[in-house]
């Protein structure tokens, strides 16, 4: 079984991805990683971003490892966040990728979270998901983690959200038949739950 879990920045994909994952015993996939791995390597230089794409060695869970490296902590601060989302409109990274987390999903019960998992890399996904929260929490969450101004990344992320929402490939929309989430108000334990009963409702009708 595939679940996937879409949405932007901020609205606790990752998270909640991680919590369903562990609950069900299922391996997760943060594919944003991905994107920011082939970032930092563009940021690094030496080689472009649809090359890095084409040859990325990642593997995937909850310590991102880059060819053996642990680039958890790096590929989450703004500059890498910012190229990420710039690499990820270029449609030869984004077809490299995709390539990638199809041959990873089609094997095994998989968590995975992203901007375009139940739209485009695994619409036959069983379960699908899309998170959202209002600009000003996403905000108040994204300063938090990266121990930022929330204005800063209030404006960074109107930035980010324009550019994902209006790319050619992938745009950032939820699927047709996905359940769409508001965690503004909501707690991370409850977003799990809801989502591993969403599972569970699905398991029981199959």
């Amino acid at each position: 079984m595939v679940v996937a879990i879409d949405g932007p920045a901020g609205a606790g994909k990752s998270s909640a991805a991680r919590g369903v994952a562990r609950a069900l015993g299922f391996s997760y996939l943060d594919s944003g990683a991905m994107y920011r791995c082939v970032a930092l390597l563009a940021i690094e230089g030496g080689v472009g971003p649809a090359r890095a794409a084409q040859a990325l060695e990642v593997s995937p869970g909850e310590r991102v490892l880059l060819a053996g490296r642990d680039v958890t902590d790096r590929i989450r601060t703004a500059e890498v966040s910012q190229a990420a989302s710039r690499v990820a409109a270029d449609p030869d990274v984004r077809a490299a990728l995709v390539e990638h987390q199809r041959r990873l999903l089609s094997q095994g019960d998989w968590v995975a979270e992203g901007r375009d998992i139940a739209t485009v890399v695994a619409p036959d996904a069983e379960v699908k998901v899309f998170l959202t929260a209002t600009d000003a929490e996403r905000a108040r969450r994204r300063a938090l983690e990266l121990r930022a101004s929330p204005e800063r990344v209030l404006a960074e992320q109107r930035v980010r959200d324009e550019r994902d929402r209006t790319r050619r490939d992938s745009p950032l929309v939820p699927a047709a038949a996905a359940t769409v989430l508001d965690t503004t108000e909501l707690d991370l334990d409850t977003v799990i739950a809801r989502v591993c009963d969403l599972v569970g409702r699905r398991s029981q009708a199959s």
